[in-house]
């Protein structure tokens, strides 16, 4: 038989465990900014822009066609491999003299083209700024001067060179918005686990779970009696007989 749960179930259960909801989406925000804070390594960016152009003959020529432009977007992507192939990182690593491999600065550099221009955008990411930017203008300059032997073609000109002044906050980690989303993941975890809970529990605590369970028709109940209240009453029945006594015996 399908077991179905009702609006006032779900409301009842929920304030039931509202205590565990709260600690475990409280817990899971406080563990997120301690992270955030205390254990993730801030990492700034440094971003540097190149122009895809027209080749020093085309210039000279004044020539200037769809095509051309066409040609010049399609080959942003194969640029794109090639910054960030051994070729170039691998006289970037020799020229700054970074104490990093291949394959550690190839993880740090990020290269996106800007919508449909002929712009790519050359980013490096380091937990020091002004490695950052020593990097990104190394690999752009780099670059630059290799495509010609490599492509066999002169059409990139650096457009914008990261400024030392804009490179000082982090662009990672973001504790607000990690705390964010790790409120949301704990509530949602939270519920789910409350919900779980009151699915594996299945003692018997009122007249309506023995309708439920049982099938039978429950007369009434017998509240719990605890201690306290049961001495009290028996003090009061004592006292009340001792009052009946004396009256009868004052009569």
């Amino acid at each position: 038989m399908e077991e179905t749960i009702s609006l006032k179930e779900i409301f009842e259960t929920l304030k039931k465990r509202w205590r565990m909801i709260a600690g475990v989406t409280i817990g899971a925000v406080l563990l997120s900014a301690i992270i955030s804070f205390f254990v993730m390594t801030p990492q700034y960016e440094a971003t540097t822009q190149l122009l895809v152009n027209q080749g020093q003959e085309e210039q000279q020529n004044g020539s200037l066609e769809v095509g051309d432009i066409d040609t010049n977007v399609e080959l942003i992507n194969t640029y794109s491999v090639i910054i960030q192939s051994p070729a170039i990182l691998d006289l970037v690593i020799e020229r700054t003299e970074a104490d990093r491999s291949y394959s550690q600065l190839a993880s740090q550099v990020d290269v996106q083209p800007e919508g449909e221009s002929q712009v790519v955008a050359v980013s490096v990411t380091d937990p020091d700024p002004r490695t950052a930017i020593t990097l990104v203008n190394s690999i752009a300059n780099v670059f630059q001067a290799e495509v010609e032997t490599i492509m066999d073609i002169d059409n990139v000109s650096i457009l914008a060179s990261p400024d030392p002044g804009q490179v000082t906050s982090p662009v990672s980690p973001q504790p607000p918005l990690n705390m964010a989303i790790a409120f949301v993941v704990g509530l949602m975890a939270a519920v789910g686990l409350a919900f779980l809970l009151e699915f594996l529990d299945n003692t018997i605590k009122d007249e309506d779970d023995v309708e439920k369970e049982l099938g039978l028709t429950a007369l009434g109940s017998i509240p719990e009696i605890i201690a306290s209240d049961a001495n009290n009453a028996q003090s009061k029945t004592q006292g009340r007989s001792h009052r009946v006594q004396k009256t009868t015996e004052t009569n």
